[in-house]
């Protein structure tokens, strides 16, 4: 059995049939590129009687995220400023890596230097590229120790009664942070705390946007997203949207108008301040006395330039 397959074990696939050794451990059933685009149809015949389905789950379990559109909820004050500034939340979903990686590249975020929120695991990605997370919300269960000592204002999700299990790890650590306490996801609770506290615009990574990734998500944890997402609306944006928007490129017109505006500073310079126009008017005369010089035969250069040494 499948099971019997311990961590580093050497296995060889044999078409459907899975092998260590000589021995045969498991066997499935071989998928072509026709038997995947087979089933990829069915599943997509199917979506909109799942999709319905998914709908009515999901209105099952919002009675029990409904906190998170109270008023009640109270955000711990975690010592940053968010009035008016971009806030961009990194959870570790799917393509995460690689959306974070273009805003880094294309100077979203060392221009606009957004408030910086990991979620969980989300914030080990941001350290990787060199970006320390001002703030991390989770459990802080995938979270490296690296990290949590990073310096970043540390949120715990705590459930609705206020047990918060991530707080252990902290605890053991010697950490200080901050509890939360509310349904729904961390994810969540990242993006409500960004939306009361008056961000201006959030910039999701790694977060779930579209029907397949609701799906994929779970009708339990979908809920709360729904809601959330309805709350905060047209603030909260995806950063494929935004590293499509964003782009710091330098055009040819816009070089040549800063060339011709630095060339009309100087010459304004040069208009105004006397020793310069002394310096310029004397560098010409020189280059001006070599150009006759050069035209002197060579016999006479040497008188030439006691002349014109006992000139100046």
């Amino acid at each position: 059995m499948i099971e019997e397959i311990a961590d580093g074990d050497q296995v060889q696939v044999v078409g459907a049939e899975v092998y260590r050794g000589d021995v045969l451990i498991a066997r499935g059933v071989e998928e072509t590129v026709e038997t995947i685009a087979v089933s990829h149809q069915l599943a997509m015949d199917g979506l909109d009687a799942e999709f319905g389905r998914f709908v009515a789950n999901t209105l099952t379990y919002i009675e029990q995220d409904r906190d998170l559109l109270g008023s009640d909820l109270e955000f711990p004050d975690v010592g940053l400023d968010f009035d008016g500034r971009h806030v961009l939340i990194v959870v570790r979903g799917s393509t995460y890596r690689e959306d974070l990686q273009i805003l880094s590249d294309n100077g979203y975020l060392a221009d606009l230097r957004p408030i910086l929120i990991g979620v969980d695991g989300g914030s080990d990605a941001l350290m990787e590229l060199g970006h320390t997370p001002d703030l991390i919300v989770g459990d802080f269960d995938s979270v490296t120790e690296r990290t949590l000592r990073s310096g970043a204002q540390l949120v715990v999700h705590a459930y609705k009664d206020g047990h918060a299990p991530g707080a252990a790890r902290l605890d053991e650590l010697g950490l200080e942070y901050h509890t939360m306490s509310a349904s729904g996801t961390s994810e969540d609770i990242a993006m409500l705390l960004a939306y009361e506290q008056g961000a201006e615009l959030i910039v999701a990574v790694g977060t779930h946007t579209s029907m397949v990734e609701f799906l994929d998500k779970g009708r339990a944890g979908m809920a709360s997203t729904v809601l959330v997402r309805m709350k905060i609306g047209t603030r909260l944006v995806d950063a494929k949207g935004v590293s499509k928007l964003y782009h710091t490129e330098v055009h040819t017109r816009d070089l040549i108008l800063m060339v011709l505006a630095a060339a009309f500073a100087l010459g304004a310079v040069v208009m105004i301040s006397a020793p310069i126009r002394l310096i310029i008017k004397t560098a010409w005369l020189n280059l001006t006395n070599m150009a006759l010089l050069s035209a002197v035969p060579a016999p006479g250069r040497l008188l030439s330039l006691v002349a014109l040494w006992s000139f100046s």
